[in-house]
This record gives C-alpha cells, sequence and structure tokens, in this order.
C-alpha cells in the first residue's frame, strides 16, 4: 500500500485542484476521496513523483465529472454558480486576493469547454508541465498548448475587473452591508458600479432573480428586498472569507435559511455581486459555528 504521509502532504493541493475545476465542494471532496482509494491500492514506492501523479488521477477524474456536470447545468433553473467555500476569518496575512479561486472568475471559467478548463487550471494555476496536462485530457501537448491559450485569452476578455487588494475589497463590503441594513438607498447607490452585476443561484429551490440583474439601481432594490426577507429578530450576519475574499453570509438559523455573497471590486466600487441561495450548494456550510 501506498504511504499515507505522502498523500496527506498532497491532500490540501488535490482538493485546490479539484475544487477549481469542478466549482463543487461536493464533487472536490469525493475526488480526493477517489483519489485516496486509488493510491491505497498502489504497491509501496511504486509512484517515483507523487505530486505528480496524484495531481494527474485527481485531474483525471474531475475532467470526466466536467461532462456530466454540463448536461446537469444546462438543464439548471437561473444563474448556475459555483458552490462557495466559506471561512469565519481570511488570510488576514497577506494583503492581495486569490484571483484564481474567486467566484466570479469560476464563473467564467463555466463557459469553456471541459479541456479548456481543465488545462487552464493545471498550467495557469499551478504550473503543471503540458506532456502532464496531455495525460488528463487525452489530447498531445501541443494541442493541450492551444487549449490553455484559447481559454487564457477568454478568461482577460471575460473576467471581472477586479481588484487584488483585501483592504479595498473589504471597506467596499463593509459600506455595503452598512447601507443595506440601514436602508440607505443614497448609500448603496454610491457604493456600486453604475455597471453593477447581480447573480443569484436558487436553482429553481428558493425564490431568486432567473436571470442576471444590471445596473446600480436595480441591483440596490434586489439588496435591500432581499434583506428584508429576513426577520430582524433571527437573522445573523457575518463577515466571512467567500473564496479568499472579504464577503459575507445572512443566516437565520430558526428559519434554516442562508445566503452567502460574493463581491467583485473595482476602484472602490461594486461591480459584481453573486448570491447563492439554493440551499443544496450552502449544505456543506457550518451555520452554527460561523
Amino acid at each position: 500500500m501506498a504511504e499515507l504521509t505522502d498523500f496527506e502532504q498532497q491532500r490540501d493541493r488535490l482538493w485546490a485542484v479539484a475544487y477549481r475545476i469542478t466549482g463543487s465542494v461536493a464533487d472536490a471532496d469525493d475526488a480526493v476521496q477517489e483519489t485516496w482509494l486509488r493510491w491505497q491500492a498502489l504497491p509501496v514506492d511504486e509512484v517515483a513523483d507523487p505530486r505528480a501523479y496524484l495531481t494527474t488521477v485527481i485531474s483525471r477524474i474531475c475532467y470526466d465529472l466536467l461532462g456530466s456536470a454540463r448536461v446537469r447545468r444546462e438543464a439548471y433553473i437561473g444563474p448556475w454558480l459555483p458552490e462557495p467555500v466559506v471561512a469565519t476569518a481570511g488570510p488576514e496575512d497577506r494583503v492581495t486576493l486569490d484571483e484564481s479561486v474567486g467566484l466570479a472568475l469560476l464563473t467564467v471559467l463555466e463557459r469553456l469547454t471541459p479541456a479548456e478548463r481543465t488545462a487552464f487550471i493545471l498550467h495557469d494555476v499551478f504550473s503543471v508541465p503540458f506532456p502532464e496536462i496531455a495525460e488528463v485530457v487525452g489530447r498531445s501537448p501541443e494541442s493541450v498548448r492551444q487549449l490553455a491559450s484559447r481559454a487564457r485569452k477568454r478568461v482577460r476578455e471575460e473576467a471581472p475587473r477586479r481588484s487584488v487588494d483585501r483592504g479595498e475589497h473589504r471597506r467596499a463590503v463593509d459600506a455595503f452591508l452598512q447601507a443595506v441594513l440601514g436602508g440607505d438607498m443614497e448609500g448603496l447607490l454610491e457604493i456600486l458600479d453604475p455597471e453593477v452585476v447581480w447573480r443569484s443561484d436558487g436553482g429553481g429551490k428558493v425564490a431568486a432573480a432567473r436571470v442576471p440583474v444590471l445596473g446600480n439601481e436595480k441591483v440596490a432594490r434586489f439588496a435591500q428586498g432581499l434583506a428584508r426577507g429576513f426577520d430582524p429578530a433571527t437573522m445573523v450576519v457575518h463577515r466571512c472569507a467567500v473564496n479568499d475574499a472579504p464577503g459575507l453570509v445572512i443566516a437565520d438559523r430558526t428559519a434554516g435559511q442562508a445566503v452567502v455573497f460574493a463581491f467583485s471590486v473595482h476602484q472602490g466600487l461594486i461591480t459584481e455581486i453573486d448570491v447563492v441561495i439554493n440551499p443544496d450548494k450552502l449544505r456543506h456550510l457550518d451555520l452554527p459555528n460561523l
């Protein structure tokens, strides 16, 4: 049986690869477990480079998952957003954000083919060489190079305007929260970019806009309407790290309801708000301990 310590040293990285490829916490967890089972079945010392081998295995698992996921998402009700990763505190020792895990960028990656997405994530985010990626997607190294190039071009064109400064991002989120809770329409309009985009993922399970909402006035009204749907007596607001950036979770523990907000901020203004309301995508959150 292959060494447990070799696998545990790579576990966090493997999960990070899986989540970026699939956009799903549940699928990433399952992919790590399946990778462990395959690793456990190997004879000791059969693999010369555990890091490269495990990366190839989990990437192939996730690449296969993407095919069936695309079919499910084509029939999805309303915008499909990735499952958010929420932490009670962000890595405050860093001053910049990890763009590769931002909810808005992961949403852009949904528009790529499975092969393009896999090639882009592995090469541009995790520096995996093209020959190793070729083993994952079943293409030649040169074909994989072209896949990554096409994906990179599309990401550059469609990725949101987004500051990577954590302090700037946090100040905008705090101003948004203060304005929403205070019913301050003027304050909301001041912090929202005139062309701000609001995407909400209810998955047909709860009420949510089924198309993106555009413009600061419409978005401000949606934000205030959503906040009014919670009972102030039982509502709890958490400032959390959502996909490595300052975000918000509004929860009602009595009703078992929660909403996760992820933001894109550019030049001090909020340019995109991704709102996950679908309870199926929030089951992994430990709401009582946020």
